[in-house]
């Protein structure tokens, strides 16, 4: 699924960086030292923002159009485009579901212990996912 919303960019005249704020998200609001960095924060936090509403069972709320965002004074309003797929992919807590084959005897082995399948594969993945992270 892919959104756009209209932000608004200040940018501070003594530091050259930008304030982004997200009218449509309340509390959307970030920066970065330059306008690249300002938009690509802009589409982080603003992504971020709609997929805790979409885990929680909440609607993206809708997108103002373009002219309907006054900024104040210095600002200038561009929209920001989300790929909400692909940062759900990337960052979502949503569980998903994996099929796996493992040996007869195993699987009559984990059910006589009353093994939960899926969190040792969780609990292993993670622990790779941290050793690969610490650089082993």
């Amino acid at each position: 699924m892919k959104l756009t919303y209209p932000a608004v960019f200040y940018k501070d005249e003594k530091s050259g960086a930008y304030a982004v704020e997200v009218p449509d998200l309340p509390g959307c609001a970030t920066g970065g030292n330059t306008l690249a960095d300002a938009v690509l924060m802009g589409i982080d936090a603003a992504s971020g923002w709609i997929l805790t509403e979409l885990e929680e069972g909440r609607q993206a709320p809708p997108s103002s159009a373009f002219e309907a965002i006054q900024p104040e004074a210095g600002g200038f309003v561009s929209f920001l485009v989300l790929d909400m797929a692909a940062y759900a992919e990337k960052f979502g807590d949503k569980a998903i579901r994996k099929n796996l084959t493992i040996p007869a005897w195993l699987n009559t082995f984990a059910e006589s212990q009353h093994i939960n399948f899926s969190q040792v594969l969780q609990d292993s993945l993670i622990e790779l996912y941290q050793l690969a992270r610490a650089g082993h």
